[in-house]
């Protein structure tokens, strides 16, 4: 017969259902049979066991809440009767052995990818536009327009479609109310001028300017980590003059990054210009010859080991952390064999399992920097007055990531199962 729950750990003391459960139904796992107390939707979890005030609950063999009050076995997991709670954490020695899996049968495979001079490889080629203060939005968004229509790369835009429908439908007199929009979905325009360009890309942001300089700082590396990019082939900046985060400061962040950045980068400061048309059409001129310049670069065929792939979050549910994520996780074991790189990108859901990160770190640095960036982060959520416990969102919730600590186990996943560097 098969299983409508499972147990994702051995030390778990609850099930998660794989279908909707009827009160007073009977399922079995290993032998052992649990009776519904009540509904119990698919995604969500029942208990093994009674559960008393303060008693821990285990999924994925991590601390993941603790009951608020007595829980009957058989019953369902809920935001009113356990508390979002995480294990401490802390440095205890580099003694992490990894079984990497069997990568024989992608022995001499490759990828085609643009090579950099940097040794990287990147799996795209994009122009960036990247501005040092939220002043120079509204110049980007010119330029894009102009750009993006004129070179092949805007997206047919149905909603623009839908509305001069309905324009024609009325200059006929036609009834709107029940005219059919569901038409045109948007294409990519095919007659790209540069076909080794794979787009351009506008970062408008907002900040820069205006907050505490230590924001500034940030964002520039941020910047500087964008634009050093090997999805990168070139970079246009876009600066007013006088904001917090200066042209230089993005300069030594780049050359900080990396010492041998050498693609095409463009620098405009609109108060050094004589007018804001001179500025925008010189922006164009300039990025039009660097699009000509990497349009140059063919893709070549690249070893895995030069592949580095981030994962994060797609709108997690409460079988992702059992399904999808797990599969991903091979996946990355697979490519870190190869001698590749996974980038496990979201700190914030990494809560709850931050021992086993930081056990799997290669040295002592490598794990204080992990504990130190939770920690910081945890410090800001709370300086915020709020904290880990309110990071599922109600689509979290409603689909059985009742706690962050649940949340973070499956997500955590994704990353796989080899040493964190």
């Amino acid at each position: 017969m098969k299983n409508n729950v499972l147990k994702v750990h051995p030390k778990d003391n609850v099930l998660v259902a794989l279908a909707d459960l009827a009160q007073g139904e009977t399922v079995v796992y290993n032998g052992d049979a649990y009776t519904v107390t009540e509904k119990i939707p698919a995604k969500h979890k029942l208990f093994t066991q009674d559960m008393n005030e303060g008693d821990e609950v285990i999924m994925y063999g991590v601390l993941v809440g603790k009951a608020l009050h007595f829980i009957g076995k058989g019953s369902l997991m809920t935001r009113q009767n356990i508390l979002h709670a995480a294990e401490p954490y802390d440095y205890r020695g580099s003694n992490f052995q990894w079984h990497a899996p069997d990568v024989s049968k992608f022995a001499g495979r490759s990828f085609n990818g643009y090579k950099r001079n940097d040794g990287r490889v990147g799996t795209a080629n994009y122009w960036l536009f990247i501005p040092t203060v939220f002043c120079e939005n509204r110049n980007l968004d010119v330029i894009r327009e102009a750009l993006h229509n004129e070179l092949g790369y805007a997206v047919t835009d149905r909603y623009k479609q839908k509305t001069k429908h309905l324009v024609e439908l009325y200059k006929q007199g036609k009834d709107l109310a029940t005219a059919d929009l569901m038409f045109a979905e948007a294409t990519v325009s095919k007659d790209r001028m540069f076909p080794n360009v794979d787009g351009i890309k506008f970062l408008n942001h907002q900040g820069g300017c205006g907050g505490i300089r230590q924001d500034a700082a940030v964002l520039s590396k941020l910047l500087a980590s964008y634009a050093n990019h090997p999805n990168v082939g070139g970079v246009t900046v876009m600066s007013l003059g006088c904001q917090n985060l200066q042209v230089q400061d993005f300069l030594n962040d780049l050359k900080e990054q990396n010492a041998v950045f050498d693609k095409p980068l463009y620098i405009f400061e609109q108060q050094q210009s004589q007018s804001e048309e001179q500025l925008i059409t010189e922006a164009i001129r300039k990025t039009f010859l660097g699009l000509v310049e990497i349009n140059k670069l063919q893709r070549e065929p690249a070893s895995l080991d030069k592949l580095c792939i981030g994962v994060k979050c797609g709108g997690s549910d409460g079988f992702s952390g059992i399904s999808a994520n797990p599969a991903v996780g091979y996946c990355s074991d697979l490519l870190v064999g190869l001698g590749g790189k996974i980038l496990l990108a979201e700190f914030p859901e990494l809560c709850g399992v931050e021992q086993e990160l930081v056990d799997r770190s290669v040295n002592e640095p490598t794990a204080r920097k992990f504990m130190g960036l939770m920690r910081g982060y945890e410090k800001i959520v709370h300086d915020a007055g709020s904290d880990f416990s309110m990071n599922p969102s109600p689509g979290n919730i409603k689909d059985g990531l009742i706690t962050d600590a649940i949340k973070s186990a499956g997500a955590a996943k994704k990353g796989g199962t080899s040493p964190v560097t």
